[in-house]
Protein backbone atom coordinates (compact mmCIF):
# COMPACT_ATOMS: atom_id res chain seq x y z
CA UNK A 1 0.00 0.00 0.00
CA UNK A 2 2.90 2.30 0.90
CA UNK A 3 4.29 2.32 -2.43
CA UNK A 4 0.92 2.40 -4.14
CA UNK A 5 0.58 5.84 -2.51
CA UNK A 6 3.86 6.78 -3.40
CA UNK A 7 3.50 6.17 -7.10
CA UNK A 8 -0.29 8.06 -7.07
CA UNK A 9 1.60 10.71 -5.94
CA UNK A 10 4.28 10.95 -7.83
CA UNK A 11 2.59 10.93 -10.94
CA UNK A 12 0.25 13.34 -9.86
CA UNK A 13 3.04 15.55 -8.91
CA UNK A 14 4.79 15.31 -12.23
CA UNK A 15 1.86 15.66 -14.57
CA UNK A 16 0.64 19.26 -12.27
CA UNK A 17 4.82 19.88 -12.60
CA UNK A 18 4.39 19.63 -16.55
CA UNK A 19 1.34 21.16 -16.81
CA UNK A 20 2.45 24.41 -14.98
CA UNK A 21 6.06 24.40 -15.95
CA UNK A 22 5.57 23.59 -19.79
CA UNK A 23 3.08 26.63 -20.65
CA UNK A 24 5.19 28.85 -18.03
CA UNK A 25 8.55 28.16 -19.47
CA UNK A 26 7.32 29.24 -22.81
CA UNK A 27 5.79 32.40 -21.14
CA UNK A 28 9.73 32.90 -19.65
CA UNK A 29 11.08 32.98 -23.10
CA UNK A 30 8.64 35.22 -24.66
CA UNK A 31 9.03 37.55 -21.83
CA UNK A 32 13.13 37.79 -22.14
CA UNK A 33 13.15 38.17 -26.09
CA UNK A 34 10.08 40.55 -25.50
CA UNK A 35 12.59 42.34 -22.46
CA UNK A 36 15.42 42.38 -24.83
CA UNK A 37 13.39 44.24 -27.65
CA UNK A 38 12.10 46.66 -25.50
CA UNK A 39 15.28 47.80 -24.54
CA UNK A 40 16.81 47.77 -28.10
CA UNK A 41 13.31 50.14 -29.41
CA UNK A 42 14.43 52.28 -26.09
CA UNK A 43 18.02 52.84 -27.36
CA UNK A 44 17.45 53.09 -31.23
CA UNK A 45 14.40 55.90 -30.16
CA UNK A 46 17.82 57.51 -28.24
CA UNK A 47 19.39 57.56 -31.17
CA UNK A 48 16.77 59.35 -33.10
CA UNK A 49 16.61 61.90 -31.12
CA UNK A 50 20.12 62.90 -31.98
CA UNK A 51 19.62 62.53 -36.02
CA UNK A 52 19.64 65.77 -37.62
CA UNK A 53 17.61 66.65 -40.66
CA UNK A 54 21.26 67.96 -42.31
CA UNK A 55 23.33 64.56 -41.52
CA UNK A 56 23.03 64.08 -45.27
CA UNK A 57 24.76 67.26 -46.04
CA UNK A 58 27.87 66.00 -43.89
CA UNK A 59 26.42 67.29 -40.71
CA UNK A 60 28.29 64.83 -37.89
CA UNK A 61 26.07 62.26 -35.80
CA UNK A 62 26.51 61.78 -32.73
CA UNK A 63 24.50 58.83 -31.40
CA UNK A 64 24.73 57.22 -27.80
CA UNK A 65 26.36 54.50 -26.59
CA UNK A 66 24.56 50.79 -28.22
CA UNK A 67 23.21 48.47 -26.02
CA UNK A 68 25.63 46.07 -23.84
CA UNK A 69 27.15 43.53 -26.59
CA UNK A 70 24.58 44.86 -29.38
CA UNK A 71 25.29 47.95 -32.11
CA UNK A 72 23.76 51.00 -32.96
CA UNK A 73 23.76 52.85 -36.51
CA UNK A 74 22.32 55.69 -38.99
CA UNK A 75 20.91 54.65 -42.27
CA UNK A 76 20.49 57.06 -44.98
CA UNK A 77 17.39 56.69 -47.70
CA UNK A 78 19.67 54.21 -49.52
CA UNK A 79 20.16 51.50 -46.93
CA UNK A 80 23.99 52.82 -46.45
CA UNK A 81 25.57 53.22 -43.00
CA UNK A 82 26.19 56.62 -42.27
CA UNK A 83 26.85 56.15 -38.38
CA UNK A 84 27.37 54.17 -35.57
CA UNK A 85 28.09 50.30 -36.19
CA UNK A 86 25.65 47.65 -37.49
CA UNK A 87 25.98 46.25 -41.13
CA UNK A 88 27.67 48.50 -43.84
CA UNK A 89 24.36 47.84 -46.21
CA UNK A 90 21.22 47.81 -44.38
CA UNK A 91 19.04 44.41 -43.93
CA UNK A 92 15.61 43.66 -44.43
CA UNK A 93 14.60 45.33 -41.39
CA UNK A 94 16.28 48.59 -42.43
CA UNK A 95 14.27 48.82 -45.73
CA UNK A 96 11.08 47.69 -44.00
CA UNK A 97 11.70 50.71 -42.09
CA UNK A 98 12.39 52.77 -44.65
CA UNK A 99 9.26 52.32 -46.02
CA UNK A 100 7.91 53.75 -42.99
CA UNK A 101 6.44 52.04 -39.47
CA UNK A 102 8.34 50.32 -36.76
CA UNK A 103 9.64 46.98 -37.19
CA UNK A 104 11.10 44.53 -35.04
CA UNK A 105 12.83 41.18 -36.44
CA UNK A 106 14.92 38.73 -35.55
CA UNK A 107 17.08 37.45 -38.05
CA UNK A 108 20.61 36.02 -38.54
CA UNK A 109 20.81 34.94 -35.02
CA UNK A 110 20.57 38.39 -34.46
CA UNK A 111 17.60 40.35 -32.01
CA UNK A 112 16.54 43.49 -34.48
CA UNK A 113 15.06 46.71 -34.03
CA UNK A 114 14.31 49.27 -36.50
CA UNK A 115 12.68 52.75 -35.77
CA UNK A 116 12.55 55.35 -38.58
CA UNK A 117 13.50 59.13 -38.57
CA UNK A 118 11.06 61.47 -40.81
CA UNK A 119 10.93 64.59 -41.43
CA UNK A 120 8.47 67.27 -43.49
CA UNK A 121 6.59 63.68 -43.52
CA UNK A 122 9.47 61.96 -45.20
CA UNK A 123 11.46 59.12 -44.36
CA UNK A 124 15.33 60.78 -43.92
CA UNK A 125 17.10 57.63 -42.07
CA UNK A 126 16.66 54.70 -40.15
CA UNK A 127 18.09 53.73 -36.51
CA UNK A 128 18.76 50.13 -36.66
CA UNK A 129 19.66 48.40 -33.38
CA UNK A 130 20.48 45.07 -32.77
CA UNK A 131 21.87 42.21 -30.46
CA UNK A 132 23.29 38.67 -30.16
CA UNK A 133 20.36 35.91 -29.69
CA UNK A 134 22.60 33.71 -28.04
CA UNK A 135 22.85 36.07 -25.21
CA UNK A 136 18.93 36.08 -25.03
CA UNK A 137 18.89 32.48 -25.19
CA UNK A 138 21.09 31.47 -22.33
CA UNK A 139 19.35 33.64 -20.34
CA UNK A 140 16.42 31.84 -21.37
CA UNK A 141 18.30 28.59 -20.45
CA UNK A 142 19.49 30.09 -17.12
CA UNK A 143 15.59 30.63 -16.62
CA UNK A 144 14.59 27.08 -17.68
CA UNK A 145 17.49 25.69 -15.34
CA UNK A 146 16.03 27.30 -12.42
CA UNK A 147 12.76 26.54 -13.20
CA UNK A 148 13.45 22.81 -13.66
CA UNK A 149 15.54 22.85 -10.16
CA UNK A 150 11.89 24.22 -8.74
CA UNK A 151 10.22 21.43 -10.42
CA UNK A 152 12.32 18.79 -8.97
CA UNK A 153 12.60 19.91 -5.73
CA UNK A 154 8.74 19.97 -6.24
CA UNK A 155 8.82 16.99 -6.94
CA UNK A 156 10.99 15.80 -4.07
CA UNK A 157 8.52 17.25 -1.76
CA UNK A 158 5.77 15.66 -2.40
CA UNK A 159 7.86 12.56 -2.58
CA UNK A 160 8.61 12.66 0.49
CA UNK A 161 5.23 14.05 1.87
CA UNK A 162 3.56 10.83 0.19
CA UNK A 163 6.08 8.49 2.15
CA UNK A 164 5.24 10.71 5.10
CA UNK A 165 1.23 10.04 4.58
CA UNK A 166 1.68 6.28 3.32
CA UNK A 167 3.29 5.65 6.40
CA UNK A 168 0.29 7.52 8.24
CA UNK A 169 -2.28 5.89 6.22
CA UNK A 170 -0.19 2.04 6.14
CA UNK A 171 0.82 2.13 10.23
CA UNK A 172 -3.16 1.67 11.33
CA UNK A 173 -4.04 -0.88 8.45
CA UNK A 174 -0.96 -2.67 9.60
CA UNK A 175 -1.80 -2.73 13.13
CA UNK A 176 -5.70 -3.70 12.37
CA UNK A 177 -3.92 -6.61 10.34
CA UNK A 178 -1.75 -7.79 13.21
CA UNK A 179 -4.80 -7.62 15.67
CA UNK A 180 -6.82 -9.99 13.01
CA UNK A 181 -4.57 -12.38 12.85
CA UNK A 182 -4.26 -12.15 17.01
CA UNK A 183 -8.09 -12.77 17.29
CA UNK A 184 -8.06 -15.54 14.26
CA UNK A 185 -5.33 -17.29 16.44
CA UNK A 186 -7.84 -17.20 19.22
CA UNK A 187 -7.01 -14.44 21.41
CA UNK A 188 -10.81 -13.04 21.55
CA UNK A 189 -9.53 -10.18 23.93
CA UNK A 190 -7.64 -7.77 21.80
CA UNK A 191 -9.49 -4.52 20.37
CA UNK A 192 -8.14 -2.59 17.13
CA UNK A 193 -6.89 0.28 18.29
CA UNK A 194 -8.46 4.07 16.94
CA UNK A 195 -5.78 6.66 14.72
CA UNK A 196 -5.91 10.08 13.59
CA UNK A 197 -8.10 8.61 10.26
CA UNK A 198 -12.08 8.98 10.84
CA UNK A 199 -12.64 6.00 8.02
CA UNK A 200 -9.67 3.22 9.42
CA UNK A 201 -11.17 4.35 12.88
CA UNK A 202 -14.87 3.44 11.72
CA UNK A 203 -13.85 -0.28 10.12
CA UNK A 204 -11.60 -0.38 14.06
CA UNK A 205 -15.07 0.45 15.91
CA UNK A 206 -17.07 -1.85 13.25
CA UNK A 207 -14.60 -5.00 14.01
CA UNK A 208 -14.29 -4.10 17.93
CA UNK A 209 -18.41 -4.29 18.04
CA UNK A 210 -18.45 -7.43 16.10
CA UNK A 211 -15.69 -8.85 18.33
CA UNK A 212 -17.27 -7.57 21.35
CA UNK A 213 -20.80 -9.84 19.89
CA UNK A 214 -18.75 -12.79 19.00
CA UNK A 215 -17.39 -13.02 22.57
CA UNK A 216 -20.35 -12.33 24.33
CA UNK A 217 -21.80 -15.03 22.38
CA UNK A 218 -19.33 -17.84 22.86
CA UNK A 219 -19.25 -16.73 26.96
CA UNK A 220 -22.95 -17.28 26.92
CA UNK A 221 -22.73 -20.41 25.66
CA UNK A 222 -19.79 -21.64 27.69
CA UNK A 223 -21.79 -19.71 30.70
CA UNK A 224 -24.69 -22.12 29.90
CA UNK A 225 -22.48 -25.31 29.55
CA UNK A 226 -20.91 -24.14 32.74
CA UNK A 227 -24.39 -23.10 34.41
CA UNK A 228 -26.07 -26.62 33.11
CA UNK A 229 -23.49 -28.61 34.48
CA UNK A 230 -23.64 -26.97 37.86
CA UNK A 231 -27.81 -26.57 38.13
CA UNK A 232 -28.13 -30.24 37.04
CA UNK A 233 -25.98 -31.82 39.05
CA UNK A 234 -27.78 -31.94 42.57
CA UNK A 235 -31.28 -32.76 40.88
CA UNK A 236 -30.01 -35.62 39.01
CA UNK A 237 -28.58 -36.79 42.10
CA UNK A 238 -31.75 -36.52 43.84
CA UNK A 239 -33.32 -38.60 40.85
CA UNK A 240 -30.71 -41.31 40.19
CA UNK A 241 -31.38 -41.95 44.64
CA UNK A 242 -34.71 -42.25 43.84
CA UNK A 243 -35.12 -44.37 41.34
CA UNK A 244 -32.69 -46.56 43.25
CA UNK A 245 -34.91 -46.30 46.26
CA UNK A 246 -37.84 -47.43 44.15
CA UNK A 247 -36.24 -50.66 42.56
CA UNK A 248 -35.94 -51.94 45.96
CA UNK A 249 -39.63 -51.67 46.61
CA UNK A 250 -41.76 -54.70 45.87
CA UNK A 251 -44.95 -52.78 47.31
CA UNK A 252 -46.83 -50.53 44.53
CA UNK A 253 -48.03 -48.30 47.71
CA UNK A 254 -44.72 -47.46 48.43
CA UNK A 255 -43.37 -46.90 45.02
CA UNK A 256 -45.62 -44.55 44.32
CA UNK A 257 -44.39 -41.67 46.54
CA UNK A 258 -40.89 -42.64 44.65
CA UNK A 259 -42.00 -42.00 41.48
CA UNK A 260 -44.02 -38.74 42.23
CA UNK A 261 -40.89 -37.53 43.88
CA UNK A 262 -38.80 -38.65 40.42
CA UNK A 263 -41.22 -36.71 38.69
CA UNK A 264 -41.18 -33.67 40.82
CA UNK A 265 -37.72 -33.72 40.35
CA UNK A 266 -37.71 -34.32 36.59
CA UNK A 267 -40.08 -31.16 36.41
CA UNK A 268 -37.70 -29.31 38.38
CA UNK A 269 -34.80 -29.99 35.93
CA UNK A 270 -37.23 -29.18 33.20
CA UNK A 271 -37.79 -25.53 34.63
CA UNK A 272 -33.89 -25.25 35.64
CA UNK A 273 -33.30 -25.95 32.01
CA UNK A 274 -35.91 -23.65 30.53
CA UNK A 275 -34.24 -20.53 33.13
CA UNK A 276 -30.57 -21.24 32.12
CA UNK A 277 -31.46 -21.28 28.40
CA UNK A 278 -33.00 -18.21 28.90
CA UNK A 279 -30.64 -16.40 30.64
CA UNK A 280 -27.77 -17.52 27.95
CA UNK A 281 -30.22 -16.43 24.66
CA UNK A 282 -31.11 -12.72 26.02
CA UNK A 283 -29.62 -10.25 27.47
CA UNK A 284 -32.37 -9.23 30.11
CA UNK A 285 -35.59 -11.66 31.69
CA UNK A 286 -38.27 -11.98 29.97
CA UNK A 287 -41.26 -10.32 32.55
CA UNK A 288 -44.15 -11.79 30.75
CA UNK A 289 -42.82 -15.24 30.10
CA UNK A 290 -42.36 -15.51 33.97
CA UNK A 291 -44.47 -17.72 36.04
CA UNK A 292 -45.89 -15.63 39.10
CA UNK A 293 -46.53 -17.49 42.66
CA UNK A 294 -46.88 -16.27 45.75
CA UNK A 295 -43.68 -15.94 47.97
CA UNK A 296 -44.82 -17.52 50.99
CA UNK A 297 -46.10 -20.58 49.06
CA UNK A 298 -42.16 -20.61 47.30
CA UNK A 299 -40.26 -19.88 50.34
CA UNK A 300 -42.13 -23.03 52.09
CA UNK A 301 -41.38 -25.25 49.34
CA UNK A 302 -37.87 -24.59 48.81
CA UNK A 303 -37.47 -24.73 52.59
CA UNK A 304 -39.28 -28.41 52.25
CA UNK A 305 -37.32 -29.66 49.41
CA UNK A 306 -33.83 -29.11 50.98
CA UNK A 307 -35.13 -29.81 54.79
CA UNK A 308 -34.04 -33.55 53.86
CA UNK A 309 -30.46 -32.80 52.80
CA UNK A 310 -29.53 -30.68 55.34
CA UNK A 311 -30.90 -33.18 57.75
CA UNK A 312 -29.09 -36.05 56.12
CA UNK A 313 -26.02 -34.31 57.01
CA UNK A 314 -26.93 -33.54 60.28
CA UNK A 315 -27.83 -29.88 60.06
CA UNK A 316 -31.06 -27.71 60.37
CA UNK A 317 -32.61 -25.61 58.04
CA UNK A 318 -34.83 -23.03 59.14
CA UNK A 319 -37.51 -20.95 57.03
CA UNK A 320 -39.68 -18.09 58.13
CA UNK A 321 -42.16 -16.24 55.58
CA UNK A 322 -45.00 -15.11 58.19
CA UNK A 323 -44.63 -11.20 57.85
CA UNK A 324 -45.05 -11.49 54.17
CA UNK A 325 -48.45 -10.70 53.17
CA UNK A 326 -50.29 -13.49 50.95
CA UNK A 327 -50.25 -11.83 48.17
CA UNK A 328 -47.19 -10.78 46.82
CA UNK A 329 -45.84 -12.72 44.08
CA UNK A 330 -42.78 -13.15 42.70
CA UNK A 331 -41.23 -14.70 39.68
CA UNK A 332 -41.00 -18.68 40.77
CA UNK A 333 -38.71 -19.86 38.73
CA UNK A 334 -35.80 -17.87 38.24
CA UNK A 335 -36.33 -17.19 42.46
CA UNK A 336 -36.48 -20.89 42.92
CA UNK A 337 -32.98 -21.08 41.28
CA UNK A 338 -31.19 -18.63 42.94
CA UNK A 339 -32.76 -19.73 46.54
CA UNK A 340 -31.31 -23.15 45.38
CA UNK A 341 -27.74 -21.79 44.51
CA UNK A 342 -27.39 -19.66 47.96
CA UNK A 343 -28.62 -22.72 49.68
CA UNK A 344 -26.60 -25.33 48.18
CA UNK A 345 -23.92 -23.08 48.79
CA UNK A 346 -24.60 -23.19 52.46
CA UNK A 347 -24.82 -26.62 52.49
CA UNK A 348 -21.19 -27.25 50.63
CA UNK A 349 -19.11 -24.51 51.83
CA UNK A 350 -21.00 -22.95 55.17
CA UNK A 351 -21.81 -24.86 58.59
CA UNK A 352 -24.85 -24.73 61.46
CA UNK A 353 -27.63 -23.96 61.12
CA UNK A 354 -29.09 -22.17 57.62
CA UNK A 355 -31.71 -19.70 57.94
CA UNK A 356 -33.85 -19.03 55.49
CA UNK A 357 -35.95 -15.68 56.00
CA UNK A 358 -38.49 -13.50 53.81
CA UNK A 359 -39.29 -10.05 54.86
CA UNK A 360 -41.60 -7.27 53.58
CA UNK A 361 -40.37 -3.93 52.51
CA UNK A 362 -43.41 -2.59 51.38
CA UNK A 363 -41.78 -2.37 47.13
CA UNK A 364 -39.49 -4.92 47.72
CA UNK A 365 -39.19 -8.54 49.10
CA UNK A 366 -35.87 -9.23 51.17
CA UNK A 367 -35.04 -12.77 51.33
CA UNK A 368 -32.14 -13.57 53.52
CA UNK A 369 -29.91 -16.68 53.23
CA UNK A 370 -27.43 -17.36 56.28
CA UNK A 371 -25.73 -20.14 57.64
CA UNK A 372 -23.39 -19.80 61.01
CA UNK A 373 -19.53 -20.38 58.75
CA UNK A 374 -17.83 -16.79 57.61
CA UNK A 375 -16.43 -15.59 54.15
CA UNK A 376 -12.38 -15.35 54.31
CA UNK A 377 -11.46 -12.17 51.92
CA UNK A 378 -13.18 -9.77 49.96
CA UNK A 379 -16.92 -10.91 50.17
CA UNK A 380 -17.59 -9.38 46.70
CA UNK A 381 -15.06 -12.01 44.87
CA UNK A 382 -17.55 -14.68 45.82
CA UNK A 383 -19.19 -13.75 43.39
CA UNK A 384 -16.45 -13.65 40.36
CA UNK A 385 -17.30 -16.77 37.90
CA UNK A 386 -14.51 -19.04 38.60
CA UNK A 387 -13.91 -18.41 42.49
CA UNK A 388 -14.36 -20.68 45.43
CA UNK A 389 -13.97 -18.82 48.86
CA UNK A 390 -13.56 -22.23 50.29
CA UNK A 391 -10.80 -23.32 47.59
CA UNK A 392 -12.99 -26.03 46.33
CA UNK A 393 -15.57 -26.35 43.63
CA UNK A 394 -16.17 -24.45 40.46
CA UNK A 395 -16.99 -21.01 41.44
CA UNK A 396 -20.01 -21.17 39.02
CA UNK A 397 -22.98 -21.19 41.67
CA UNK A 398 -22.87 -17.98 42.80
CA UNK A 399 -21.75 -15.97 40.17
CA UNK A 400 -25.11 -17.86 37.96
CA UNK A 401 -27.09 -16.40 40.95
CA UNK A 402 -25.74 -13.20 40.51
CA UNK A 403 -26.53 -13.11 36.72
CA UNK A 404 -30.23 -14.46 37.20
CA UNK A 405 -31.09 -11.83 39.60
CA UNK A 406 -29.56 -8.91 37.74
CA UNK A 407 -32.28 -10.73 34.49
CA UNK A 408 -35.65 -9.97 36.50
CA UNK A 409 -34.02 -6.83 37.98
CA UNK A 410 -33.53 -7.73 41.60
CA UNK A 411 -30.01 -7.41 43.31
CA UNK A 412 -27.78 -9.99 45.62
CA UNK A 413 -25.19 -9.24 47.69
CA UNK A 414 -23.66 -10.62 50.76
CA UNK A 415 -25.07 -8.38 53.92
CA UNK A 416 -22.37 -10.30 56.52
CA UNK A 417 -19.40 -12.23 56.22
CA UNK A 418 -18.93 -13.73 59.74
CA UNK A 419 -22.03 -15.43 59.84
CA UNK A 420 -22.12 -15.53 56.34
CA UNK A 421 -25.24 -13.92 55.28
CA UNK A 422 -26.73 -13.42 51.54
CA UNK A 423 -29.71 -11.01 50.89
CA UNK A 424 -31.88 -11.38 47.51
CA UNK A 425 -33.86 -8.09 46.89
CA UNK A 426 -36.55 -8.74 44.59
CA UNK A 427 -38.60 -5.62 43.70
CA UNK A 428 -42.64 -6.80 43.43
CA UNK A 429 -44.64 -3.47 42.64
CA UNK A 430 -44.13 -3.88 38.99
CA UNK A 431 -44.00 -7.68 38.77
CA UNK A 432 -47.45 -7.82 40.32
CA UNK A 433 -48.56 -5.71 37.79
CA UNK A 434 -47.42 -7.47 34.78
CA UNK A 435 -48.08 -10.95 35.88
CA UNK A 436 -50.40 -12.95 33.56
CA UNK A 437 -51.54 -15.24 36.76
CA UNK A 438 -52.62 -12.01 38.71
CA UNK A 439 -53.70 -8.65 36.55
CA UNK A 440 -56.13 -7.62 39.80
CA UNK A 441 -53.57 -8.17 42.56
CA UNK A 442 -52.55 -4.92 44.38
CA UNK A 443 -49.35 -4.08 45.33
CA UNK A 444 -48.30 -5.03 48.91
Amino acid sequence: MRQRVVRVALTAALVAVVLLATPLALVIRTSLYTAQRDTLERAALAGAVHVSPDYGTGDPVELPPPPSGGSLGLYDPQARLRAGSGPATGDAPVRRALGGGLVRRGTGGQVVVTVPVSHAERVIGVIRASSPAGAVERRVLAAWGVLLGVAVLAVLVAVLVARRQARALAAPLEDLSRHCRAVAEGDLSRRADSSSIAEIDQVARTHNEMLHSLSELLRHERDFTSNASHQLRTPLAGLQLALEGGLGQEDETRLRPVVAEALATTERLHRTVEELLRLSRTEGWAHSAATYVPAQQLIRETADRWHGLFAGEGRRLVSAADDVPADVRIPGGPVSEVLGILLDNARVHGRGTVRLRARDLGSALAVDVADEGSIDGDPARVFDRGHSGAGTGTGIGLALARDLTASFGGRLSVTHSNPTTFMLLLPVGQEEQDSPDSPEDPAP
